[in-house]
């Protein structure tokens, strides 16, 4: 939008303000509830808002997370927010969740509807997380201390197969390829000597998962003090919180893996006089961690059980007593292991896993943040009754950086020989170099900068004591900006992440029963070109509360409240633009998808080797074409909710609805210009032209109930799920490949029709392309019917669940009885498919086998085999197929926890208010058809139980 439209908005909404003058003021004495840049009474609620009350939770629910297991209590939830990745906001600015833990957390809301988020503008139109931290009250000094010791107990570790039968199975694999095993596979003698356990260090079978490298668990502890009080003058909250833990690996240097941190909060609200007030906030975080070099867990799912034909150690009692060369290589060696081993390594793995946790060093990294607000409010009520402004600005700092020190070091393969009977070691070929260093040096340095500014007028009065209006205008501007070194963050960014807008927002209800309310922005991107730079999102919301109406209030005796909202909204967002580029160092144009440019780097450009009257050389050509009508993305939204209570609040609920499509999303235009726009260059321009769409309904339903001396509630959640490729920039090769009308997260792959089982049926059948075909390898359908298997057969198989299944929910359930409290939470989600695609299952090469390779096909048992043949090179048997599909449904138990209060009365004449202890397990239960698979990791740490004793006091 023009300047000029800017400013006529600003005048027409100063006179709505200067209109309601003669109005009298309206006060609400229930709930508040954090919205987009002010509070509002729960009870007035317009739809599509959840929140959740951290503070009270923590006195049955113990987390460290700062949105821990918030599926559990908000519908629509999943990670994402319908769907999409949410901006979040502490204390109303954006930042990092780990910026802020749980215990420093009064309340979270969760915005879900366009309507909700709009006054945020582009920046949060997927939705938005507001996460307030506490504050003082008036009162004396209070000091809350908590503390808590757990342990991590792996749950599952994967299971490969020993050495010996490794060694066995791979020779299998040879020969089912027609390739002789000698040289590439192993003799008989080795393959026995390793079963025998003959000379661990000629014959190894290394068990990653053994006592020998990893501990039964591994701890994790912290303690956090809260100071609040104040007077009407000042109130104040701190909070101060260390955290430390070890890890689970006990090897080399990664035996001193652990993590440590300090957090340090203030917030100090003041009233500097009756019209003025101010709060602040400051936070430092410092988070230190100390890592021994070498990939343990990547290496744990790569390097075979006999180490790929080489022991990592090499013990220097089997050497050759009598061969002075040897004893010189150990004599002149920094790096003997327990003053009993040499490194071991071979050409081809010079360096490994083992012997970089032994002699490569150690990374200490060093993570320092630093956050401050700075917020005033001014009561204008003796200008206009009920006009207050407020302001605020907030500049965060993130530095990340590391203390590297590393040092390279030689491996030796040795020679073995027989000698009487026992192995001795003649011989040693060395690979690199030992060398000292005694200095450590900055490995990684990142530096991430944040600051926001803030202004705005709010309005609140009552007319007649049935007409309540409420009114915002304000601005708002965020600027994001990262730098890195080169070498390992890819350097910074040329740009940074901005966001300016303008919000403002006008609400009416009569007696709380009929609402109205129009919200909105003038966004402002300069992602897009002069002209299209300025759009305004409107949205406009109605609330009926129903219960109110006479011919439900007095005819319907368990309905408490009954509130139907409706809302629709058009948002304008640059998010799906990804803006500013950089190509990399070696293209020099920088530029926005908006802007044509022309290159004849080495990146980009073409070589002839005629050129004008020149022997060779590059020339210019086009990278893209420019876009003067790019504009922006928009989420138009329809939604429909109902909230209300039953049965004397035994039962609350909160219901939406919503249809959202995303029209204008970005595409290069494959459909709409011809094949010639790009070949020598491209002259194709991005242009808007995708649109999706995204629908369900989500729910919340909360039953409160009161027995004798028992006390219970029960919360479920859920939503129910759908999206749709209405429409897209492609061409498929099939129009059943065509992604437009199918889910957004349409799970592509082949239909599998089981083993091939003889060379008979493999030539009677459809041609497969992917490689050769034998019996014992998979069969996959036609689908086309045009006798070849090839990209033109895979069909849609389900969904992957990626944003949000088909149904997702949760379960939080509180049972109290006295001053014990049984608390426990659930989530899980219905209706999407996944593929076991891991190494774990798709062993080929000279990859380790897992336990599943154990089914293989082979022709003793053709008719019942549940893996294909043994291969090294199977390009047909690993692609993504309904043969390794799988249901993601699932159940997790997320947490119990039983706490205690103690009787205040104990502490009556001490100096302790009050007394609570519990006990907590964490991730503790999944139930699922495939629960094996879902709770083992592959190439990373183990999932692991938590179990937890914490005590709480106040003084």
């Amino acid at each position: 939008m023009k300047k000029k439209n800017i400013k006529a908005c600003c005048v027409l909404f100063a006179a709505l303000l200067v209109s309601m003058a003669k109005a009298q003021g309206q006060e609400k004495n229930d709930s508040l509830v954090n919205v987009a840049f002010r509070t509002v009474a729960k009870e007035d609620l317009l739809g599509a808002v959840s929140t959740v009350n951290v503070s009270e939770l923590l006195k049955k629910s113990y987390g460290t997370n700062s949105l821990d297991n918030l599926q559990s209590f908000v519908g629509g939830y999943t990670g994402n927010i319908w769907g999409q990745a949410p901006l979040i906001l502490v204390d109303g600015v954006p930042r990092r969740t780990s910026d802020v833990r749980l215990v420093e957390v009064e309340s979270i809301t969760v915005l879900k509807g366009a309507s909700a988020v709009v006054l945020y503008g582009s920046s949060a139109a997927k939705g938005a997380i507001l996460i307030t931290t506490k504050r003082g009250s008036i009162g004396p000094l209070r000091i809350d201390v908590r503390g808590n010791a757990g342990l991590f107990v792996p749950k599952a570790y994967p299971k490969y197969l020993d050495a010996a039968n490794y060694m066995t199975l791979y020779n299998e694999a040879l020969t089912n390829d027609g390739i002789a095993t000698t040289g590439a596979g192993y003799s008989q003698d080795d393959i026995n000597n390793t079963r025998a356990g003959n000379n661990p260090f000629r014959y190894p079978d290394i068990d990653f998962f053994s006592s020998d490298y990893l501990k039964k668990t591994y701890y994790r502890s912290d303690v956090t003090t809260e100071v609040s009080g104040g007077n009407e003058f000042a109130r104040y909250y701190t909070n101060i919180g260390l955290t430390s833990n070890n890890s689970l690996v006990n090897y080399g240097e990664q035996k001193k893996n652990k993590d440590f941190a300090f957090n340090v909060r203030g917030n100090v609200d003041m009233n500097l006089s009756k019209w003025l007030t101010a709060y602040v906030n400051a936070v430092a975080n410092l988070n230190d961690n100390y890592a021994g070099r070498g990939d343990f867990w990547g290496a744990s799912s790569t390097i075979t059980p006999n180490f790929n034909r080489f022991s990592p150690l090499i013990p220097i009692s089997l050497l050759d007593p009598n061969n002075a060369a040897l004893q010189t290589i150990v004599k002149n060696s920094n790096h003997i292991i327990d003053g009993q081993y040499l490194l071991g390594g071979q050409s081809t793995n010079p360096t490994n896993v083992f012997s970089d946790m032994l002699a490569a060093g150690y990374i200490k990294t060093r993570s320092r943040s630093f956050l401050y607000n700075l917020n005033a409010r001014a009561d204008l009520g003796s200008l206009v009754k009920g006009l207050s402004f407020s302001t605020g600005t907030s500049m965060d700092y993130t530095s990340l950086y590391s203390e590297a020190y590393q040092l390279p070091y030689a491996t030796y393969r040795p020679t073995w020989s027989t000698v009487n009977g026992r192995d001795i070691i003649t011989a040693l070929e060395r690979f690199g170099e030992d060398r000292n260093s005694t200095s450590e040096f900055v490995g990684r340095s990142t530096y991430t900068q944040t600051m926001s500014f803030r202004s705005q007028f709010d309005y609140g009065r009552t007319f007649a004591q049935d007409h309540n209006v409420t009114a915002t205008l304000l601005g708002w501007w965020y600027k994001t900006q990262f730098s890195s070194d080169i070498d390992n963050e890819g350097g910074s960014d040329y740009q940074p992440v901005k966001n300016t807008n303008l919000g403002f927002q006008a609400g009416y209800n009569y007696r709380r029963k009929y609402y109205l309310d129009f919200s909105g922005a003038l966004v402002h991107s300069a992602k897009l070109p002069p002209g299209k730079r300025d759009a305004l999102s409107p949205t406009i919301t109605l609330g009926w509360r129903i219960s109110d109406e006479n011919f439900l209030k007095n005819k319907v005796s368990f309905l408490d409240n009954l509130k139907i909202t409706s809302s629709y909204a058009s948002i304008n967002q640059d998010l799906d633009i990804t803006g500013y580029r950089a190509n990399n160092t070696a293209e020099p144009v920088d530029h926005y998808l908006y802007q044509g440019y022309y290159s004849n780097t080495a990146t980009f450009g073409g070589y002839y080797q005629w050129r004008d009257n020149v022997a060779g050389g590059r020339t210019t050509l086009s990278g893209q074409a420019a876009n003067p009508d790019l504009t922006f993305v928009k989420r138009n939204e329809f939604r429909v909710g109902l909230d209300g209570s039953l049965f004397k609040n035994l039962i609350t609920l909160d219901v939406n609805y919503f249809s959202q499509i995303t029209d204008g999303l970005l595409a290069r235009g494959l459909t709409i210009y011809p094949s010639y726009f790009s070949g020598s260059g491209d002259f194709r321009p991005w242009i808007n032209f995708n649109k999706e769409k995204r629908s369900g309904v989500d729910f919340a339903v909360n039953l409160n109930k009161k027995i004798g001396q028992v006390q219970y509630s029960l919360g479920v959640t859920g939503m129910f799920y759908n999206s749709k490729v209405l429409r897209r920039d492609e061409t498929p090769a099939e129009s059943y490949l065509a992604r437009t009308g199918r889910p957004l997260d349409a799970n592509y792959g082949y239909v599998s029709e089981g083993f091939f089982q003889s060379q008979a049926e493999i030539d009677s059948y459809a041609r497969q392309t992917f490689g050769t075909v034998k019996p014992g390898d998979i069969k996959y359908k036609d689908i086309n019917g045009d006798g070849l298997i090839d990209s033109r057969d895979q069909t849609d198989l389900g969904h992957t669940g990626f944003a949000a299944s088909p149904f997702n929910y949760g379960l939080n359930l509180t049972v109290k009885w006295k001053r014990l409290t049984l608390f426990a939470l659930g989530s899980g989600n219905v209706g999407s498919v996944a593929f076991k695609n891991s190494s774990y299952y798709w062993a080929g090469g000279t990859s380790k086998y897992s336990e599943v390779v154990l089914g293989r096909w082979t022709e003793a048992n053709k008719n019942s085999a549940t893996y294909p043949r043994l291969t090294t090179n199977s390009t047909n048997n690993f692609r993504n197929s309904t043969f390794w599909m799988y249901k993601t449904n699932r159940f997790n138990l997320n947490r119990v926890q039983f706490t205690y209060d103690f009787n205040e009365e104990i502490f009556k004449k001490s100096f302790v208010h009050g007394l609570s202890v519990y006990v907590q397990g964490d991730n503790l239960l999944v139930l699922s058809k495939e629960r094996e698979l879902m709770e083992t990791n592959i190439g990373s740490a183990p999932q692991t139980l938590f179990f937890n004793l914490g005590v709480r006091t106040s003084f």
